[in-house]
């Protein structure tokens, strides 16, 4: 089966995602193609996988490790509250983790609800130009941590 996930993991590979934030051990982090709360990212598998229970070992560790890496590099930059992360594959149905930042200033009552009560059709689409510093600064955030 091939998902959206399939596709975009192998336009990373050919360098064709504007989104593209950083290559890690487990997969590809890039930013969200809505942007409804700024700097949400998501973390692609490579190769893809169906499911986190379908990763065993050092490739499951990876990925985990790696998700909770890109957390860290989008609370730095970001100065986020926190960060909520998700997998659920209930829609594409491939593994991919979204790292969904939280701010002290959200209105409610989104501040605590999960971040899908937002209207995210009402949020801002990633724009490579106008997301660029951010998408630099995670880049180099991350190489940091790394």
């Amino acid at each position: 089966m091939t998902t959206s996930i399939h596709s975009r993991v192998d336009a990373l590979r050919a360098g064709n995602d504007p989104a593209f934030v950083a290559r890690l051990a487990s997969g590809w982090a890039v930013l969200g193609e809505r942007q409804v709360l700024p700097g949400y990212c998501l973390l692609l598998p490579d190769p893809v996988a169906p499911t986190l229970n379908a990763l065993a070992g050092e490739a499951r560790a990876a990925f985990l490790a790696d998700m909770a890496t890109l957390g860290d590099a989008v609370l730095a930059v970001t100065r986020a509250a926190r960060i909520n992360y998700a997998i659920f594959g209930n829609q594409d149905p491939a593994l991919h983790a979204h790292v969904v930042p939280r701010y002290h200033d959200e209105p409610a009552p989104f501040a605590t609800s999960h971040p899908w009560a937002y209207d995210w059709s009402l949020a801002p689409a990633f724009d490579a130009e106008a997301h660029r510093e951010l998408r630099d600064r995670l880049h180099a955030a991350l190489g940091a941590l790394r």
